[in-house]
């Protein structure tokens, strides 16, 4: 995951980009439900094979939620680079709204009402002022603005507008949930701005590379490399509808090339270009694929929708024979990700003669192997690698990156999910190229 950029602009006015995010906030709740949850793609950190990894500051250009200072012109064709690129394209104007739509923002009426060329009163611009400076004096008193007003960058030209903006959004959108209900959320907000701390089991966890978080909310406990999926009901779901799930999957093979004749497989991060894995994607960033014939995988798609989908991709990965995804890890203590095997391949005899598993993957120092129609749950902010060794058959999983619902509050998914939303829209607005839509 690459950072985003912030504002180039440093002049830009406060109260109009409140503005501008306060609208869209109201249209956020029309448009979330339909289209999924999230908006930050990832870029994992290949590293040295080694059983331990070593300490250090985690890096500045790996974490869309990490504030930035530069805008950055790297970031490429990987999947989520697109993030870190800066664009020469201007966003386009935004009329400006009367006081009538940002009263009906505020409140998250519905967005549709703006279509109303009338408004209840004449436009006056210091009425829309004092009530964004009202907004943002009283919810720089909840605890995500006490969150980031630790940021040495605070309230000057060098802060990313965008945290800025995040306490006035949040609260209101959220205006009944409380500063203990967000308290976690805040922990993520100081971690993202450079102030916050990890917690001690992180630290201290030889195979969870540290220095490679880029997104970390604290508090969330213990966790293992493997979990046990059994505690999920999206788990026992698709391993019920195993049959229908390959069925589904072979009828979008015969399907796999988009109307313009591309290959609907692709490879979707920086790592795995030449690591033979590629992926059809049903989901990119929380939301749905334009174009995507659903209509071949209704239970498929139904079931991966049954979870908090997170801002990296569901699909069926396969992993090319005798090839394998490098050691990595991924970052971001909030997701999990589950895998169920949909075609494995058969046993290989290895040197003393016997049969045994072709394709694993390790988390951390365990080691686990695909079954089909079985799933394989874990946290990817242990380091990990896959491989196939068999000579000639493919690996095909099922693959689902989601929010950590083991841990988080109903609450915390659903703000982590809204602060994801806002920050792509945040970014389009200043007109960044290509956000969530680089595989597309």
């Amino acid at each position: 995951m690459t950072i985003a950029p912030r504002s180039t602009r440093r002049g830009i006015n406060l109260s109009g980009l409140v503005l501008f995010a306060s609208i869209f906030s109201a249209s956020y709740s029309t448009t979330h439900k339909k289209n999924g949850a999230n908006a930050f793609g990832y870029n994992p950190v290949l590293r040295p094979r080694s059983p331990k990894s070593s300490g250090g500051n985690r890096s500045k250009c790996n974490g869309l939620l990490y504030a930035s200072k530069k805008t950055t012109n790297s970031g490429g064709a990987g999947f989520g680079g697109g993030f870190g690129q800066s664009s020469k394209k201007k966003a386009p104007s935004r009329g400006k709204p009367g006081r009538a739509d940002l009263i009906s923002a505020l409140n998250d009426e519905d967005s549709k009402k703006k279509e109303s060329k009338s408004f209840s009163r004449t436009f006056v611009k210091s009425d829309q002022e004092k009530l964004l400076n009202d907004l943002a004096m009283k919810s720089s008193q909840t605890v995500i603005g006490k969150a980031v007003s630790k940021s040495p960058q605070y309230n000057t030209p060098d802060m990313d507008p965008f945290w800025q903006l995040l306490p006035s959004l949040i609260a209101t959108k959220f205006p009944s949930a409380t500063d203990d209900e967000l308290k976690r959320v805040a922990g993520m907000v100081e971690f993202s701005l450079g102030v916050g701390k990890l917690d001690e089991n992180v630290v201290n966890d030889p195979w969870r590379p540290h220095s490679e978080l880029h997104a970390f909310m604290p508090g969330l406990g213990e966790t293992t490399p493997f979990l046990d999926p059994s505690q999920l009901d999206l788990c026992k779901q698709l391993s019920e509808n195993y049959d229908v799930i390959v069925n589904e999957y072979e009828a979008l093979l015969e399907e796999r090339f988009d109307s313009r004749g591309r290959d609907r497989f692709q490879s979707v991060t920086s790592m795995n270009y030449e690591s033979g894995w590629k992926t059809m994607v049903l989901f990119y960033n929380g939301h749905r694929i334009k174009d995507f014939p659903y209509k071949l995988c209704p239970v498929t798609t139904r079931i991966l929708e049954s979870v908090p989908l997170a801002g990296r991709i569901a699909g069926f990965n396969r992993q090319q024979p005798q090839s394998g995804i490098p050691l990595h890890s991924d970052g971001n203590n909030m997701w999990l990700t589950c895998q169920m095997g949909v075609k494995v391949p058969p046993p290989i005899r290895n040197d003393d003669g016997d049969d045994v598993p072709s394709a694993h993957i390790r988390v951390g120092p365990e080691t686990r192997h695909w079954e089909e129609g079985q799933c394989l749950l874990y946290d990817t902010t242990y380091e990990h690698e896959t491989y196939n060794a068999h000579p000639t058959e493919e690996r095909v999983v099922l693959h689902v990156d989601f929010f950590n619902i083991l841990k988080m509050t109903k609450l915390e998914i659903e703000v982590m999910q809204y602060i994801y939303d806002m920050r792509e829209q945040f970014m389009k607005a200043e007109g960044v190229a290509k956000v969530g839509a680089q595989i597309l």
